[in-house]
C-alpha cells in the first residue's frame, strides 16, 4: 500500500469514527423510555459474583469435565521410546 492510499484510508477510518462518535447521543440516554422499568442496583458482592466469580467458576468446571472425560490417556503409547532396548538390558 502507498503513502497516497495509507492517508486515504486513515482519513475515511477518522472520518468514520468521528460521525459515529457525533450521530450517537449519550444524553438521550438520561431520558426513560415509555415502559422502562428499571430494577434495583446490583451490589458490589453482586458485582464480583456475577461478572467475575460466575466466569471462572464455569471455566474451571468446563475444564474439570474435559480433563476427567479425556479418554486419550487411556490409549497404550506404541512409540520407541516406550521400548527398552538391548543395550538398556544389559546395562
Amino acid at each position: 500500500m502507498d503513502k497516497k492510499n495509507a492517508l486515504r484510508v486513515g482519513a475515511l477510518a477518522a472520518g468514520t469514527t468521528l460521525m459515529m462518535l457525533l450521530m450517537s447521543s449519550p444524553a438521550l440516554a438520561l431520558t426513560r423510555d415509555d415502559g422502562d422499568d428499571p430494577g434495583t442496583g446490583l451490589s458490589v458482592i453482586e458485582t464480583l459474583g456475577l461478572f467475575v466469580v460466575a466466569p471462572i467458576a464455569l471455566f474451571a468446571v468446563i475444564a474439570g469435565l474435559v480433563v476427567v472425560l479425556d479418554k486419550s490417556h487411556k490409549q497404550k503409547d506404541t512409540t520407541s521410546s516406550n521400548i527398552t532396548t538391548q543395550a538398556d538390558a544389559k546395562a
